[in-house]
């Protein structure tokens, strides 16, 4: 292993560029043994993963640990943590310092840090793991920190858990008085995103005269031009300018002012309008309506992210909420990376329609993914544990769930083939499109769903995945209707997939939507792995993964 940076990828230079002589490491010729098995194991890692070596905690990273450090790289290279990370070096210190004295391995969900970057101090949540790496003396030379940086989620969870309560509390308010008694404490105890927060109101004894806020309040909110006190005022519309009010906030410092945040603060406005218009009108239900739709569709922003597209592998998501529902539905997808490059995808379904079963699909989902990704175990084990985790968190909801792994060894890599290997839990099988245009359902013993406490013997089915082969999982929603039956309705996906095997990924979700999705009586979520050709050129961008109910074309003429 004569050159460790051989394997770095977009990183060699930087690697190479590096006088290490210069920093605490020495040159590379003095290196040791563990080290520079350490740094070969990292950079050819795809989590996000950096090295902390010596007493001075040197950092040596993979370039998926780039997006972490923004400006900081890449003179981050060979540089001890202290000066890296000046800002959060109090919190991460005392517990880099346990591992290196052999205390034993630290794991770590959700941490909170304020990092430098961007050029300003952000709010940033990690989950990680430090273990230590020693040497062949079996004394420990430095750690390893593999990490997952879940700023979106946590910032996405907090946000809705906010706007959940704010609905809550405005249900039934009758007048100004009670509005502002009951959304204000909401909206000030949402200190990570709203430093001030105030509401004015015609008609209330605290309330600044409207005219003169309302001069400086917009009726679309403009984040592009905010001072640095980070002030905005939104017009409150009732629709009778009488009753108009003017919400003023304050936006977090520690926050980027982004679509999210923009999304976030008309989410809120637009719960206090309804209220008010109920208020003056006393017909809330519409409304209720179109703001329960709207919370639905940001839920779905914040979790359902975009799919990995592994290489040689397309990968297109869809989810489409029910034509006539209008609260948050339980409907889930996933893909994401392990740490050996393996694909997984996740598929599911919790039981219920309201924002209980929301929040349950969330804890659902993100133990799925925390699971599969730390667990690194074929579909059977990972699902079994994430029953139990369900059991032993008290995550009482029912959920069917089918969980894949795309595989390739040595042996397939030469075939230019790949193993599916998936584990189901109740859910609908996945249908198969071959090279040949030949669709087949992949159909296995039925196996309980999640969430019975059942004792479960779960099990693992393969199948080979050619060149040009595709995959469609979805939920029972594309299929199911109430004038047939959902095996009529799986014959019918088989014979509309049949023939496609010239399809992309998108071009497939495409297809199904435009044949099954606007009639739908249910979410609908779709989730398609495409083998392309190795030697071929890479598919189409991704489409858009969430589909609005109102951008669906009328299918019921």
């Amino acid at each position: 292993m004569n050159d460790p940076f051989e394997a770095a990828g977009v990183l060699r230079d930087a690697y190479r560029q590096v006088d290490w002589a210069a920093t605490p490491l020495g040159p590379v010729t003095s290196w040791s043994p563990a080290l520079r098995a350490a740094v070969n194991l990292v950079v050819r890692s795809r989590a996000a993963a950096t090295l902390l070596w010596g007493p001075q905690f040197v950092l040596l990273y993979n370039e998926a640990y780039v997006p972490i450090l923004a400006e900081k790289h890449p003179t981050a290279l060979g540089q001890p943590a202290q000066e890296v990370f000046p800002e959060v070096w109090e919190d991460i210190e005392e517990l880099l310092g346990a591992v290196a004295a052999g205390q034993g391995t630290v794991w770590i969900e959700n941490f909170r840090l304020l990092i430098q970057r961007h050029n300003a101090l952000e709010e940033t949540y990690f989950t990680f793991s430090y273990s230590a790496v020693a040497g062949e003396d079996n004394q420990i030379e430095g750690v390893l920190d593999i990490v997952s940086e879940t700023t979106g989620q946590v910032v996405a969870h907090r946000r809705l858990s906010m706007l959940r309560r704010l609905v809550s509390q405005l249900a039934d308010v009758d007048n100004s008085q009670t509005l502002l008694d009951r959304a204000l404490p909401v909206l000030r105890e949402d200190i990570g995103d709203l430093t001030f927060v105030d509401i004015f109101l015609p008609g209330t004894p605290t309330t600044t005269a409207v005219g003169t806020v309302g001069g400086a309040a917009r009726r679309d909110i403009d984040l592009t031009a905010l001072g640095d006190e980070r002030a905005v005022s939104i017009w409150l519309s009732t629709g009778d300018p009488a009753q108009d009010g003017v919400l003023t906030v304050h936006l977090s410092p520690f926050l980027p002012v982004n679509t999210a945040f923009q999304e976030f603060l008309e989410l809120i406005s637009a719960t206090l309008e309804q209220s008010l218009a109920r208020i003056a009108a006393r017909q809330n239900e519409r409304r209720a309506a179109a703001l329960e739709r709207d919370m639905s569709e940001a839920l779905q922003r914040s979790l359902l992210t975009t799919p990995v597209q592994p290489d040689h592998l397309q990968v297109a998501m869809r989810y489409q909420p029910a034509a006539e529902q209008a609260q948050v539905g339980g409907d889930w997808y996933d893909a994401f990376l392990l740490p050996n490059g393996c694909l997984t995808v996740v598929v599911g379904d919790v039981t219920g329609h309201d924002r209980h079963s929301a929040a349950a699909m969330a804890q659902v989902r993100n133990l799925a993914r925390g699971i599969g990704y730390t667990l690194q175990q074929p579909p059977a084990k990972v699902l079994s544990a994430l029953d139990a985790a369900m059991s032993g968190l008290a995550v009482n909801v029912y959920a069917t769930a089918i969980l894949a792994q795309v595989e390739q060894d040595a042996c397939d890599a030469e075939q230019g083939l790949r193993t599916l290997r998936w584990s189901n839990a109740g859910h609908p099988p996945p249908v198969l499109l071959q090279p040949d245009g030949r669709a087949e359902v992949l159909n296995a013993t039925p196996e309980p769903l999640l969430g019975t406490r059942l004792k479960v013997d779960r099990h693992d089915h393969t199948a080979i995945l050619k060149p040009g082969s595709t995959v469609v999982f979805y939920t029972d929603g594309l299929v199911e209707r109430r004038a047939t039956g959902i095996d009529e309705g799986i014959a019918d996906l088989v014979t509309l997939l049949g023939n496609r095997q010239n399809y992309t990924a998108e071009q497939v979700c495409d297809l199904l939507l435009d044949h099954f999705g606007y009639t739908t009586e249910d979410d609908i979520v779709l989730a398609v792995v495409h083998a392309y050709p190795e030697n071929g050129p890479r598919p189409t961008e991704a489409g858009p993964a969430i589909l609005p109910r109102d951008l669906a074309p009328d299918h019921s003429a």
